[in-house]
């Protein structure tokens, strides 16, 4: 998926256009967040939906949240990128 000799950093800086400080703030900001509140939630989606300038719509707004606090996060990458591109 990465290229070997390029960092982390400047392969999503590539291809999300996101700055690595930003993904840092975010990084921090979800590592002190009550992840089991849906206000705080819906509000990290919305931060990380605006850093990246992808919409997300209500329903997958939705389907993330209750994924979250049901505790029903998919365990690898590709079932979490299937979730997310699912129902488009």
């Amino acid at each position: 998926m990465f290229k070997k000799n390029e960092s982390f950093f400047d392969q999503v800086q590539k291809s999300a256009k996101v700055r690595p400080d930003e993904l840092l703030k975010l990084a921090n900001s979800v590592s002190q967040a009550n992840l089991k509140d849906e206000a705080t939630l819906r509000g990290l989606i919305g931060r990380v939906a605006a850093l990246a300038n992808k919409p997300v719509t209500k329903e997958k707004e939705d389907q993330i949240v209750q994924a979250i606090l049901s505790n029903n996060m998919p365990a690898d990458l590709s079932s979490l990128t299937k979730m997310f591109n699912n129902n488009k």
